[in-house]
């Protein structure tokens, strides 16, 4: 495909969303002539943040509050939104009646011409991406970062040049466009895979087949770099042809592979182990973020990166935006935004990060998850809790109880907004205590989404 295919045709981008990415591709279908329907089920108040990015941009035509039938079956095409189901009723709709749907990953592979590094997993994708681009730029080649966090995706297209190195962060959802092209990408990252997203895929099975397209068409020039300390990812990669680099918390040392030993990130590049770096030299807090360095170094050296050049630029590394991120210090209080955990294995690590007490603020939406070991943490680790209303909220409290024999009532409040959460946590805070946001649960409900929860929480804390 080329970019001139999208000049006079009538397509419809079916989510304009709050994360971004519907507004760079509704901006790089009319900046290539095509001529926009852009529908979604939220109204224009909800909206505002998006369709204020959007002001200006030719050939656009909004049907905001609902969808007409009428946009997927006499247009030339369906673009959905990542979180748009592929058996929702107006897609159904539209493949009924023989109109192509698209996501914005699998046409940026079908019209990027360069390599790309792709990574996903239930979490840590963000930060192994970043990791890597990190790396990338600091030995002087040219990377570009895709889908990574709230960047977009098709906009970036007109960013590549012949040298460029695509970091593509793949969602599952993502993924599932990508199965439906059969393609994946050159170097293949999958961190871990935990329970999640159940309120979309309604069992496991289903979430791992969409993770499996990061690597199933991939070739025996490909790479492929996996958790090893994930059993599910060894049942998943069986079958897989591309070659595989492992990364481990414990030594691997007859295949290639990224391990720690003796508190030392070394290389086996299937020859020889090599020595990389000192974990206390790693800047980025938790012992789970260790994994996602790992996993970094391994699409690297995949990619060609020499060990000299590994090493030069890990100790510069830094954390990422929502991910274990100190915001400020405080009477002698930390206080750390990590809203992107929106399921109870990532607060789980996120509480295991640190040895100080905890005054953790949690709770929110559920995806239909089970909060029991979340609870266990919750009662193990922390000194109060400020719990977010939502279901999720209901499912933790309820998981304290029946594991507590007096419960937890006089050691945790439910509030309505980040403002009071933040204000609660600061008067039960004392000097060397960490105030922790880490959900465990969806933003939905009180927030736009995670990012916006984070940046509530930021303000809050800063005010």
């Amino acid at each position: 495909m080329d970019a001139s295919f999208f000049r006079d045709k009538k397509i419809t981008v079916m989510g304009i969303g709050l994360h971004g990415g519907s507004v760079g591709m509704i901006k790089f279908l009319s900046d290539h002539g095509a001529k926009v329907i852009a529908t979604d089920i939220k109204t224009k108040e909800h909206l505002e943040s998006s369709l204020e990015k959007l002001k200006g941009v030719k050939n656009v035509h909004f049907i905001l509050g609902h969808h007409r039938n009428e946009d997927f079956t006499k247009v030339d095409m369906v673009i959905k939104n990542p979180a748009v189901p592929w058996n929702e009723k107006h897609i159904k709709i539209a493949l009924e009646n023989n109109i192509p749907v698209e996501m914005d990953s699998g046409l940026f592979f079908k019209l990027c011409k360069n390599k790309i590094i792709g990574v996903t997993g239930s979490k840590g994708k963000t930060t192994t991406s970043k990791i890597i681009y990190d790396i990338l730029k600091s030995a002087g080649k040219n990377p570009i970062k895709v889908g990574i966090g709230q960047i977009s995706v098709m906009d970036r297209l007109e960013k590549l040049e012949k040298d460029s190195i695509p970091v593509f962060e793949l969602s599952s959802w993502r993924l599932s466009a990508l199965g439906r092209e059969k393609v994946s990408p050159h170097i293949a990252v999958i961190t871990n895979i935990f329970i999640d997203h159940l309120n979309y895929y309604k069992t496991m099975e289903k979430y791992i087949e969409d993770k499996q397209y990061i690597f199933s068409n991939q070739n025996t020039k490909d790479w492929l770099i996996i958790n090893g300390d994930d059993q599910q990812i060894h049942e998943m990669v069986k079958e897989n042809k591309s070659q595989i680099i492992s990364f481990s918390y414990s030594p691997i040392k007859y295949s290639p592979s990224v391990f720690i030993e003796d508190n030392i990130i070394f290389l086996n590049d299937g020859v020889d182990i090599k020595r990389i770096i000192s974990t206390e030299k790693i800047n980025i807090l938790g012992k789970h973020n260790l994994s996602n360095v790992m996993a970094a170094i391994g699409a690297v050296y995949a990619y060609g990166i020499s060990v000299p050049e590994i090493k030069k630029a890990l100790p510069k590394l830094k954390g990422t935006e929502h991910r274990l991120e100190f915001v400020l210090e405080s009477n002698g209080i930390k206080y750390y935004n990590d809203t992107a955990a929106t399921i109870p294995d990532a607060a789980i690590l996120a509480l295991e990060s640190f040895s100080q007490p905890v005054i953790l603020i949690a709770g929110g939406t559920d995806k239909n998850l089970d909060f029991k070991k979340f609870a266990k943490k919750i009662i193990e680790k922390t000194k109060y809790l400020v719990l977010l209303k939502g279901n999720a909220t209901e499912k933790i409290i309820n998981e304290i109880n029946d594991i507590s024999e007096k419960g937890l009532v006089d050691l945790f409040e439910v509030v309505n907004s980040m403002e009071e959460a933040v204000s609660i946590a600061r008067k039960k805070a004392q000097k060397n205590d960490i105030v922790l946001l880490s959900p465990g649960a969806a933003s939905f409900g009180l927030f736009a989404n995670e990012f916006d929860r984070g940046d509530k929480f930021k303000e809050a804390v800063k005010k």
